[in-house]
């Protein structure tokens, strides 16, 4: 279950690719709780169900207006704090009665099989709410130590009732397992990352690319001021950022303001990002914080080397600094270009961190990731006998 399949981002993209990897062995549909436009963004294979629980966006409005032009009564719910534990995922600040019963509603039609949700108040109503028939799993796609005391603390009473949680991390592995005590199964499973089919080499360019939401969590805002101090040193060096959201016209504002147009570019949302990510000279990784970064692992996929903040949590456990990219202190902006800059000033170092690179992210491969999958639903099944 996903709060929107219809959008972009790195959870969608994930759990996408999981499903079309089980499909061939299992049945396996995906739910929608919001539904914001009429097909998805990502490919989903034919064999995966794409089910919307409800037809309307995120703000809680019809995604298709009725002819009368009538309103939600039950939107002005929205206006309202839940006062359901769920309602402290930044995702659901206000009540929407309609959403909660689909929900519910969804769960309790299952007759078996496993029920997997995938962001905290979804893990919250999972735990709740659905039924005991089903082996339900709670996926994190962040880390626990970035969430608020309040929902860390109904995460931590709320999870010992789900049969498994799963994380992308050995950092928040160790995390969960100190919180719950043993209450509840917790696994590491990491991100996959689908084959990439064979493409003709391109010449190597002088671009650097970066890509995710425009949101304060990526850190696009540290990754400009970066890269002025880069461009002063080699103005033949580009920016492009991928990505859309609500900060685009502060990140717009913030290159006008270091004299950056035209070096420094928001590209928007691309679907040829394998393309762009294989003809750049390194990828950079300028979150804040992270669960385990997937558009990291598709350029180290790709043989792109990487810069990267040493933030909370995954990059670190990608990056094996200095042989397949490099890792700087969280948030140093001089850190960052300093390690750019070096890469950009040894060609040499590059081409050995593109061949470490290809390497390294075999572990993190689909039909791997996929065993792993498959290992817990075994587990889980002969637990219930």
């Amino acid at each position: 279950m996903l709060h929107n399949a219809y959008v972009t981002g790195g959870t969608i993209r994930t759990v996408i690719n999981q499903a079309n990897a089980l499909c061939a062995d299992h049945d396996v549909e995906i739910a929608s709780v919001y539904r914001s436009k009429a097909t998805p963004s990502f490919a989903i294979d034919p064999r995966v169900r794409l089910v919307p629980l409800t037809d309307l966006r995120s703000d809680g409005t019809r995604r298709v207006q009725p002819a009368d032009g009538g309103k939600r009564l039950l939107r002005k719910f929205r206006r309202l704090k839940t006062p359901f534990p769920h309602g402290l995922d930044f995702r659901y600040r206000r009540w929407d009665p309609v959403v909660d019963a689909a929900i519910v509603r969804y769960f309790r039609a299952e007759k078996s099989g496993v029920l997997i949700t995938t962001r905290p108040a979804l893990n919250l109503l999972s735990a709740r709410w659905a039924p005991k028939r089903l082996i339900r799993i709670g996926q994190d796609h962040m880390n626990l130590g970035t969430y608020k005391p309040a929902l860390r603390d109904a995460l931590v009473r709320a999870y010992p009732r789900l049969d498994a949680v799963t994380v992308l991390t050995e950092h928040d592995l160790a995390d969960y397992r100190a919180a719950l005590g043993g209450g509840v199964r917790v696994a590491r499973i990491p991100n996959g990352i689908p084959p990439v089919p064979d493409r003709p080499a391109v010449p190597e360019g002088k671009v650097l690319v970066a890509a995710g939401r425009l949101a304060p969590q990526k850190g696009f805002d540290l990754l400009i001021d970066a890269y002025a101090k880069v461009h002063a040193r080699h103005p033949d060096w580009r920016l492009d950022i991928f990505g859309h959201g609500d900060l685009k016209p502060d990140l717009e504002a913030r290159i006008a303001a270091h004299e950056l147009t035209g070096a420094a570019r928001l590209r928007g949302v691309t679907a040829r990002l394998p393309e762009e990510l294989s003809a750049a000279g390194m990828f950079v990784l300028s979150s804040r914080f992270e669960g385990l970064p997937m558009v990291l692992l598709e350029a180290m996929t790709l043989g792109v080397p990487a810069v990267a903040f040493d933030c909370p949590t995954g990059p670190a456990e990608i990056i094996e600094n200095g042989r397949n990219g490099l890792l700087v202190p969280p948030q140093d902006t001089g850190a960052l270009a300093d390690g750019i800059c070096e890469l950009i000033e040894h060609p040499e170092l590059r081409a050995r961190m593109r061949t470490a690179a290809r390497e390294s992210s075999a572990r993190y491969s689909m039909p791997a990731v996929r065993d792993l999958w498959e290992e817990l639903f075994r587990d889980l099944a002969a637990q219930r006998g």
